[in-house]
């Protein structure tokens, strides 16, 4: 605390000295004071969320790309819906094994107590590379590359980029 007497003088305390005697004289700004640290807690929490499904979201906007490739290279207009629906499953595994090595599957198998996906659990750097490769699928796609193939090369693709996301800081402030 300072205390100064004289012209421009007053009583000076540190914020949390000075919030603390507020709240012992007045019950109703600590009543005030609690519910806006709450309320500001909710809009940080809020925000962090917001972040998380923007990257989500960039992943599905980029999925459409992937998934129509698919539709105008892969899929003979000769097949039903549930075949198709198994072609494009395949190629969504195939992103998850070349990122995650695993299949959407086997992640459920292994971690039953989870709600969601395995694309719902990814990390931001995860969730930036697996748009990454929805688009180079979709070109590896239309230049007709066999599924083996692109597994091979979206695989070199996605540790590569691992390794560099992980290793920057640009995406270390974002966090």
């Amino acid at each position: 605390m300072l205390v100064k007497a004289g012209r421009y003088g007053g009583t000076f305390a540190h914020k949390d000295i000075a919030f603390h005697f507020a709240m012992w004289l007045s019950p109703e700004f600590q009543i005030y004071l609690v519910n806006e640290f709450q309320r500001l807690k909710d809009e940080e929490s809020s925000r962090l969320k917001l972040d998380w499904d923007l990257q989500r979201t960039l992943a599905k906007v980029n999925y459409h790309i992937h998934t129509d490739a698919i539709k105008e290279n892969l899929i003979p207009h000769e097949i039903t819906v549930q075949q198709a629906g198994l072609v494009y499953a395949s190629e969504a595994d195939l992103l998850n094994v070349a990122l995650f090595g695993r299949t959407a599957k086997d992640w459920r198998d292994h971690h039953p107590d989870k709600k969601g996906n395995l694309r719902d659990h990814a990390t931001l750097e995860q969730l930036v590379v697996l748009s990454n490769l929805e688009s180079i699928n979709a070109l590896l796609i239309q230049q007709g590359l066999a599924q083996g193939e692109r597994l091979i090369q979206l695989n070199q693709v996605a540790i590569t980029q691992m390794k560099s996301l992980l290793a920057s800081k640009a995406i270390k402030r974002l966090k």
